[in-house]
């Protein structure tokens, strides 16, 4: 698979700036840039700046306008051009050894990456199997965040400011109104009412670990999702005297409400009271009048086949402004399994969350993915380090009885409520909906986040053929040598031969099978590393048949120099081997690609040589020596020179 992957600069820079101070002004620069950017190599800072000055510059801004400056005495725009210069140039760094780690975690898949230009990456990666997995590891960003979350009522007056927005400019454009919007409400309105009076409540543990007082277990306690419900009455104005709609037919109510929501009705929204159950969710109508939305905790579903629609209508820069500066909007990674079972289609829950994370992936240092105990399904369980587990413990019990989701590039995994405070920072985060998503992301979490997002520009799968002369050619001449050594192993030390080709033909067996239980590719370097493997080995079994044709030849009896021809000959062969493994380490750490791969099965086959060589071989000498074998052939005998 052959990939140029393209780091979004402008998008690092667009996030580096202080998000209260952007402006119609900086987003005309950012989408100048982004234009310029596709269209030639030079760097994307210097088209930034150049756009900065001719846009933004004439009218009364400065760099300073935008960007945190920090410390105010050494306030410059020289500073702020130095610090995104370097968050540039790391960004790019950064991707490429995060790439390397999640694609060649142990250095045997030997892809070729390497860095075109100021913000390009090129990679060449041989036995790529699955190129829709490979297409997904390399463009995650993993940003792992967690966000307090705030459906409030401040949110739902904002939805409801939404439609009137909406509704005002198409009553002045006389009434038009996108086609799919009543017909994809009046599905989702149908479909929810199949669900009506229905407690689909939902309590998954994302985040736990356990209480001393609870389960005498030191450092541990857990978070519980609150109840998110899919059940639903049709959407319908209140019953009561401020009834905007009082008088209408229920065709006419239905048409009315549509006209005057088509922000809300792409959606259904719930508010959370408490039966003494653990909460329970009762639909809402947006008709009613800002002041009498309730206080307290709401829920937001919204079918898959309206999404498209509700996110036209939140990148709409109008729109943007209506929502609150330090609140963004974050649907689930996976729709609800349980309401999709019940209404056969895709139904997620959206949240508002708090745009600042309480904390971020940084912390984290470990990741496994593995199975609950409990529910069976697949989760990932996280650790943080001493620090972050300082702040998680902080903040899980500021944010007591609080939801806290756990969000993964932009998608809620979980938005568990905090039932206890968390200590030692052990986590875990649900809602892969199978083993391989959990591996990815316990993958992603490993490598780490990326600075600025990646997108594949180019992108070729190239089939076995092209290299398959190459390869046979490879293989070919490892038979050849393969062959060779055992012919002369046999011609020269005959019965001590065939236990020396034994132990080689073995010692190449569990080469291959150390490479293929890491996932390694076999490759040309590979294959020299191979060749190269099978001359070492049978040079430690020369050195011990020498050796003890050597005492054999001073009269010593079979036994004895057998003993002493293993012995005397250990220092030797550990010599040569461990001389040759330091260089092997030194390509490793050193080199890139082919040459690490290399460098691997070196590594692989020089401890697959101590072991086969030193005892496979002894011990098949021994076993022949305990069943009653009187004499060994190790050759011919050797002669005195006179």
């Amino acid at each position: 698979m052959y990939v140029t992957l393209e780091c979004d600069i402008v998008k690092l820079i667009e996030e580096s700036a202080q998000r209260e101070s952007v402006d119609d002004i900086f987003s005309e620069v950012i989408d100048k840039t982004r234009q310029e950017a596709k269209m030639t190599d030079e760097s994307v800072l210097d088209i930034f700046l150049n756009n900065f000055n001719k846009i933004a510059r004439p009218r009364g801004k400065s760099l300073i306008s935008y960007f945190d400056i920090g410390d105010m005495r050494e306030a410059s725009e020289d500073k702020i051009i130095e610090r995104l210069k370097n968050n540039s140039e790391n960004a790019i760094d950064q991707a490429q050894e995060v790439i390397r780690q999640r694609i060649d975690k142990y250095g045997i898949s030997e892809p070729t990456i390497q860095k075109q230009g100021s913000r390009r990456i090129m990679l060449e990666l041989p036995g790529v199997n699955n190129e829709v997995e490979m297409r997904q590891l390399l463009q995650t960003t993993a940003r792992l965040e967690f966000n307090l979350v705030k459906n409030n009522k401040e949110i739902v007056k904002t939805f409801a400011k939404i439609d009137k927005l909406l509704s005002d400019k198409a009553k002045r454009a006389k009434g038009l109104l996108p086609d799919s919007i009543s017909a994809a409400s009046s599905t989702m309105t149908q479909d929810s009412s199949n669900l009506a009076n229905k407690d689909s409540a939902k309590s998954t543990k994302d985040i736990a670990t356990k209480d001393k007082k609870k389960s005498k277990k030191d450092n541990k306690s857990e978070i519980k999702d609150t109840a998110k419900t899919a059940s639903a009455d049709s959407v319908k104005p209140a019953a009561d005297t401020s009834d905007p709609y009082a008088g209408l037919s229920d065709q006419e109510k239905s048409k009315r409400y549509y006209e005057d929501h088509p922000f809300t009705t792409l959606f259904q929204s719930y508010y959370v009271t408490d039966d003494g159950r653990g909460g329970r969710s009762q639909p809402i109508a947006y008709s009613l009048p800002l002041e009498q939305y309730p206080e307290g905790e709401y829920n937001f579903i919204i079918p898959e086949q309206t999404l498209k629609k509700f996110n036209n209508i939140m990148a709409r820069p109008e729109i943007k402004a209506l929502i609150p500066f330090d609140l963004k909007i974050a649907r689930e990674a996976k729709p609800d399994p349980r309401v999709e079972k019940q209404s056969k289609q895709k139904i997620y829950n959206f949240y508002a969350l708090k745009r600042e994370p309480e904390i971020t992936g940084e912390y984290v240092t470990e990741a496994r993915a593995t199975f609950d105990p409990n529910s069976n399904q697949p989760m990932v369980l996280m650790g943080m380090n001493s620090e972050g587990a300082d702040k998680w413990g902080r903040i899980t019990g500021a944010n007591l009885k609080k939801r806290i989701a756990i969000v993964l590039d932009d998608q809620v995994y979980s938005a568990p409520t905090v039932q206890s405070k968390i200590l030692g920072g052990s986590s875990q985060i649900t809602g892969m909906a199978n083993v391989e998503e959990a591996r990815l992301l316990e993958i992603v979490l490993k490598a780490g986040a990326l600075k600025a997002p990646v997108q594949i520009i180019e992108e070729r799968v190239v089939g076995p053929s092209l290299g398959e002369d190459s390869i046979n050619s490879g293989l070919l001449a490892s038979g050849i040598a393969l062959l060779m050594v055992v012919f002369f192993m046999l011609i020269y030390y005959v019965k001590g031969g065939l236990v020396a080709n034994i132990s080689v033909i073995l010692n190449v067996i569990l080469i291959l099978a150390i490479l293929s239980a890491f996932g390694g590719t076999l490759t040309l370097p590979g294959i020299s590393g191979i060749i190269l493997t099978i001359g070492m080995a049978v040079d430690a079994n020369v050195l011990i048949f020498e050796r003890i044709r050597e005492e054999l030849y001073k009269g010593r009896s079979l036994k004895s120099a057998i003993d002493e021809g293993f012995k005397h000959a250990l220092s030797a062969i550990l010599d040569s081997n461990i001389t040759t493994f330091i260089t092997g380490l030194i390509l490793y750490f050193f080199g890139t690609g082919p040459i690490q791969g290399f460098a691997l099965t070196l590594m692989i086959g020089i401890i697959a040589t101590l072991f086969t060589q030193i005892v496979v071989s002894r011990a098949m000498i021994e076993i022949s020596l305990i069943r009653g074998a009187t004499s060994y052939n190790f050759g011919q005998p050797k002669t005195l020179n006179i």
